[in-house]
């Protein structure tokens, strides 16, 4: 398996990721935005594998998505959750829908908080163990912090929403699991954020001090 980290040239707090498996030719991209496209392209050349699928793990109103753009220059599926509110064509995802790049599995955790149709990816190396690895948390779940409900006028709904997703799909998988999010230190996308992005889930249960607010001031705490 492979894995690549890529800030975002125009917003280094931003991270798309690249991955998936060089014996098997087949390659994800996460989260591209519009202006990192040759990014991805050579990387996927030099590792001689085709980009599979483009995921977007939610609409983007922060940035310009490559999703499309992507997708139409390699022929690969372009992945949203069935939620998602798009004026184009796209293939939807279900919560536990199972998608494989070679030895890579990745399961869909349907995640609604930051936005209705939010997501976070579970990914398994198979080449290694059946067990899951690390959690694509993306703009759900941060390191040392948690998103933001996106959707105006409905920020209280959403935050409750929110902390259901981390709550009851997220902290619910084993502590090893690694998380690898959607944002770093100097991101707007929330407060708090640690400039390290890489953790754990039994380190953000131990440390990470929203997730140990009552539902309440979970909720007073993000829409602040």
């Amino acid at each position: 398996m492979f894995l690549m980290q890529r800030e975002a040239p125009n917003d280094p707090s931003s991270i798309a990721y690249f991955m998936g498996c060089v014996s098997q030719g087949k390659g994800i991209v996460i989260d591209a935005h519009l202006d990192d496209i040759d990014w991805f392209i050579d990387n996927a050349k030099d590792k001689g594998v085709a980009i599979s699928a483009v995921i977007d793990t939610h609409i983007h109103a922060d940035h310009l998505s490559a999703g499309k753009a992507l997708s139409a220059l390699t022929g690969a599926d372009y992945l949203l959750h069935e939620s998602a509110e798009a004026e184009f064509e796209f293939t939807p995802l279900k919560h536990n829908q199972l998608i494989r790049a070679g030895n890579v599995e990745v399961k869909i955790l349907h995640t609604p908080g930051h936005t209705l149709d939010s997501i976070c990816l579970l990914v398994t190396d198979h080449s290694r163990s059946p067990h899951p690895w690390f959690l694509l948390s993306q703009h759900t779940l941060f390191v040392g912090s948690v998103g933001r409900p996106d959707l105006k006028g409905r920020e209280i709904e959403m935050a409750g929403l929110l902390y259901d997703s981390i709550h009851n799909k997220l902290l619910t998988l084993p502590s090893y699991i690694e998380i690898l999010p959607g944002a770093k230190a100097g991101s707007v996308c929330g407060a708090g954020l640690s400039a390290k992005p890489i953790s754990s889930i039994g380190f953000e249960t131990l440390s990470n001090p929203t997730l140990s607010l009552s539902k309440a001031d979970f909720i007073s705490s993000v829409i602040e």
